[in-house]
């Protein structure tokens, strides 16, 4: 049962005058550090994507759903398809730069990432504004989005992450060291090795197995490659892309519906952000899952509950 902690953080987000100190980590005094975080001059690539549509075709506004690191669209296949049913829309589940199939990119950070998004959206030509809902990256990438362009969506939903610095990236940047080893120093055909190599440092084998989903296995006796750049993803991990937060928000803020849903057992949303998410959305909910970090994989019912009551209300509203 999902723990409702709205009623308390609403209040705090639209009565309280002062929330706290952000921490030095992203509070900035001169818009200057976003770089090119606001820009519409960054190159985009085209993203392949997956529709679930119910039948018959209805023109309620359309949920776009973006993965997290090491995922990519056929993750939430399952989950598409059955909230195009329960929601009576279009689903949308896309592949994000450098990973599943779309297009493989230098640059990867939040700003290219919602750029690429925000392209896509435009090519679609929606009817209706779309409801953007993002796991872990794919969180981070939709809240970079509503805040470089407001009027773009017409709710947001964050999986498990906060408009904050983030924790470390060690342990990625580990999952990325075992694969190039097993696949450009042993040069390994059997996917099991990989998987043993994988295990020296990840003990959990579902996580593994996700992790495994980005290898082209081949056929027999032919050396195992990767669908993804793991040189790119590699570098912006080191230099802390993925864990960054190139926003401030005395400068840009989303004042739409915004859904929070954390993993009670995971760090990725700690009470310590509940400052920061009012701040830069002042019209925030916030609801646990008794679960890790990988909350549509561990309470996909909790988690289609949760979204889909958050989606009809505001909606009716």
């Amino acid at each position: 049962m999902n723990r409702l902690v709205r009623t308390s953080f609403r209040f705090l987000a639209t009565k309280s005058p002062n929330l706290g100190t952000i921490p030095n980590s992203y509070a900035h005094s001169d818009p200057s550090f976003q770089g090119d975080s606001l820009s519409d001059n960054i190159e985009t690539v085209k993203l392949e994507y997956d529709k679930f549509s119910p039948e018959p075709s209805t023109k309620k506004s359309p949920v776009v759903i973006l993965h997290g690191l090491f995922g990519s669209k056929t993750n939430n296949r399952t989950i598409a398809k059955q909230l195009s049913h329960s929601l009576d829309r279009d689903i949308f589940c896309l592949d994000l730069r450098n990973f599943g199939s779309s297009p493989h990119i230098n640059r990867l950070d939040y700003p290219s990432l919602s750029a690429d998004v925000e392209s896509w959206i435009q090519e679609q030509s929606f009817e209706n504004k779309p409801i953007l809902v993002g796991h872990s990256m794919g969180a981070k990438t939709v809240m970079a989005l509503a805040l470089r362009k407001p009027s773009i969506p017409k709710m947001v939903v964050s999986i498990d992450n906060a408009p904050i610095e983030g924790n470390s990236d060690i342990k990625f940047i580990k999952y990325i060291n075992q694969l190039r080893l097993s696949i450009e120093k042993y040069h390994y055909s059997n996917i099991k090795d990989v998987d043993a190599k994988l295990a020296e440092i990840e003990s959990d084998k579902s996580i593994r197995q996700f992790i495994l989903t980005n290898l082209n296995r081949g056929k027999k006796h032919e050396h195992i490659t990767s669908k993804i750049p793991l040189d790119i993803i590699q570098k912006a991990l080191r230099d802390g892309m993925i864990s960054s937060w190139p926003y401030d928000s005395k400068y840009v803020k989303y004042n739409g519906p915004t859904l929070f849903i954390r993993g009670s057992e995971s760090p990725y949303v700690p009470d310590e952000s509940l400052p920061a998410i009012s701040q830069f959305f002042p019209n925030f909910e916030i609801r646990d899952i008794k679960c890790g970090h990988w909350v549509t994989a561990e309470k996909p019912k909790e988690f289609m509950e949760t979204l889909i009551e958050f989606i009809e209300r505001k909606e009716d509203e």
